[in-house]
């Protein structure tokens, strides 16, 4: 049985939602592409959760409790969560500059995250929900529905909070 979801304008369901993508991400180092894209098949490269007006957000996340980060101070679940579905609207955006409408996404297929993080800090995978509730929150029903790997680490590049990065199915061009 093969079933065929309605068309989902996605451009339309992020106004609704009143969310505005960052601009797409530069690479950071020796690399030229974001992404890179083979088939129908899109791989995304590690998105760091970067604002709209550019600004970085970094720090180690403890769970809110004394960390070894630059400020001294641990960051929460929810500031984790908060970096990690930042990081999210980051690859949304890759994804729009790289295929030019975001309806040609068939299926986020899997997200890889890392989070930097406390050896002691075992809640990597709450952290992470931050950035697979912004891919069902934009895609939706079955579009958005990913595998996911959560990890920890005790550092990420340039300090960030969370690092993703993802694969994704585009649709056979028409």
């Amino acid at each position: 049985i093969v079933c065929h979801a309605s068309s989902i304008h996605i451009e339309k369901k992020l106004k609704d939602l009143k969310i505005t993508l960052p601009p797409p991400p530069q690479p950071k180092a020796n690399y030229n592409i974001v992404c890179h894209a083979s088939s129908n098949m899109l791989y995304i490269s590690g998105h760091l959760p970067i604002t709209n007006d550019g600004e970085l957000l970094t720090g180690v996340v403890s769970g809110g409790g004394p960390a070894e980060s630059d400020d001294g101070d641990g960051k929460s679940i929810e500031e984790g969560y908060a970096a990690a579905r930042l990081a999210a609207l980051n690859m949304i955006s890759t994804m729009k500059e790289q295929l030019g409408d975001l309806d040609r996404v068939e299926q986020v297929v899997k997200v890889f995250g890392i989070v930097n993080s406390t050896v002691d800090f075992k809640s990597q995978h709450l952290v992470m929900d931050g950035c697979s509730d912004a891919i069902m929150e934009v895609f939706g029903k079955p579009v958005g529905y990913h595998a996911r790997s959560a990890i920890g680490t005790n550092t990420l590049p340039l300090d960030a909070s969370v690092e993703v990065e993802a694969i994704i199915q585009i649709k056979e061009s028409e």
